[in-house]
């Protein structure tokens, strides 16, 4: 019983990071930096897949029930009508990928990367899907506003995340 307790503790705890990654925004045109995927992979990396996905799953649930947890302290199903509504779909993504490969033996780093490229796929194609009228229609104008200026800050992120996970995930048991 107390390992279950513990799991939910942890998870809520790598949801509130979640959330508090999200409110942490510099706007830097339609999608808004934030610092949501350090939140997302960091808890992967410090809980493992299962229970990084159960967070990650929480706090879009949360979000989507009306609570303010998305960037710029939105939420509701509007939240995912956005710029970035993908992205965050794209974390649900990139977490259940993430779980599948770790679980397959494949390393962090790379899981953590192709994870990123999963939410990459996700929040473009999203936004090509909504807003790409707005934009002519032009896929690379559109990867140039939505990936492009965000790839070495994601890399520096995951970077962060993968150091934090590694120091931090020795003292949570698995």
């Amino acid at each position: 019983m107390a390992g279950k307790t513990r799991d939910l503790s942890y998870m809520a705890l790598m949801t509130a990071l979640l959330v508090l990654c999200a409110w942490l925004t510099i706007p830097l045109g339609p999608v808004t930096f934030t610092m949501q995927t350090f939140g997302v992979f960091a808890a992967l990396g410090i809980l493992g897949g299962r229970r990084g996905t159960v967070a990650v799953l929480v706090y879009l649930a949360l979000g989507l029930v009306g609570l303010p947890v998305f960037s710029g302290f939105s939420g509701g199903p509007a939240g995912f009508m956005t710029p970035t509504g993908g992205y965050l779909l794209g974390f649900l993504a990139a977490a259940l990928l993430y779980w599948a490969l770790t679980g397959r033996g494949v390393p962090q780093a790379p899981a953590m990367v192709l994870g990123l490229l999963a939410c990459y796929v996700f929040g473009t194609a999203w936004f090509f899907l909504l807003y790409g009228d707005l934009y002519g229609g032009d896929l690379w104008g559109i990867l140039t506003l939505c990936v492009f200026p965000y790839v070495v800050p994601d890399c520096l992120k995951l970077i962060l995340a993968l150091a934090v996970s590694r120091r931090v995930g020795r003292a949570i048991p698995r």
